[in-house]
């Protein structure tokens, strides 16, 4: 059986305008795939570097990476969902901006009945990226309750889930923001020093937090704004982990100034390589879904959009005007 579904597609990169809202056909599931009837849609960051081209896919392309509903239909060889479960994902390729698709079943999982369809679809994406942040991205010492970390836009949906989980793991969070507001928010949200960036120097802060040491570990993910200055946060053998570009891709560097900084590590992280199997992707969000069964982590969603306003809420996403998490309602 054929329906068709509002879908929000580009036909060519450009601005928040270039996003329309089309009329697709979708079909029966094939094999490994399921059919998911959306009750709410996560917007995030990277969205806006499929739109801009940034990071580039065939046109038409439809856009979104995360959602959370109800399974319509499932293909030869899915096992692990059936018809009516309730489900939420974040995964390639993008196009949860829809009422109803059809996808890869591999990154879909089953929500748990005690987490509502709005918080499946903020977390999946946000929050499996705040878990490999800290449990898979450890500098080469170790990182243990105590330890001092970095974390930018703490304010946002990935920083506010860092956050709570980080005072969970006991972990000494420094968050950055830009504006008093903003830091007041992560701050409330377990993060134990904040700095306003716009007009304070984020690197000479965290000296005197960390009485001239440095951090163990930065988590980047504004880019170019922030990259130099991250370096010098950090102490001897400390790691930098690159995990977005919200103020665009870091420049060129030459590695050998990594040396007299501190012989200091540097990785580039992206969530789909650590959900690259069905069992990795399970047990990541299990331990999300832990997380935030137990309430150490709580999903504070400040704005929802109907799908149809998709591009005031990427220009409000762009503009940084908003905090903590996003959701389109179909």
């Amino acid at each position: 059986m054929t329906q068709t579904s509002r879908t929000i597609r580009i036909h060519a990169p450009g601005g928040a305008e270039c996003m329309q809202l089309d009329t697709v056909p979708v079909g029966e599931p094939g094999p490994g795939e399921v059919r998911i009837r959306h009750h709410a849609i996560g917007l995030n960051y990277i969205d806006v570097y499929y739109r801009t081209g940034l990071y580039p896919l065939p046109m038409p392309l439809g856009l979104g990476m995360e959602g959370a509903g109800v399974i319509e239909a499932v293909g030869e060889g899915v096992t692990h969902l059936n018809v009516g479960d309730r489900a939420a994902y974040a995964a390639h390729p993008p196009g949860s901006y829809c009422d109803v698709r059809v996808m890869p079943a591999m990154n879909v999982c089953r929500l748990p009945d005690a987490i509502d369809f709005e918080t499946g679809a903020a977390m999946m994406l946000k929050g499996m990226t705040v878990q490999y942040l800290f449990k898979r991205c450890k500098p080469a010492e170790g990182l243990e309750p105590g330890d001092f970390v970095l974390f930018h836009a703490a304010a946002g949906g990935v920083g506010l889930i860092a956050c709570q989980w980080a005072r969970a793991l006991g972990l000494r969070l420094i968050g950055t923001a830009g504006s008093d507001e903003k830091c007041a928010l992560a701050r409330e949200h377990g993060a134990e020093f904040t700095i306003n960036y716009r007009r304070e120097n984020f690197t000479e802060r965290v000296r005197d937090i960390t009485a001239g040491q440095g951090v163990k570990v930065v988590y980047d993910s504004v880019g170019k704004d922030t990259w130099d200055g991250s370096l010098d946060c950090l102490r001897p053998f400390g790691l930098m982990v690159s995990f977005g570009n919200s103020s665009g891709p870091v420049p060129p560097f030459a590695p050998g100034l990594l040396g007299p900084k501190g012989s200091l590590y540097v990785t580039r992280q992206t969530l789909f390589t650590h959900i690259s199997s069905r069992e990795r992707t399970q047990a990541m969000a299990n331990d999300l879904f832990d997380v935030v069964g137990s309430g150490d982590v709580r999903l504070r969603i400040d704005q929802r959009f109907a799908l149809a306003d998709v591009q005031a809420a990427h220009r409000s996403l762009e503009a940084r005007q908003t905090t903590g998490s996003t959701i389109l309602l179909p």
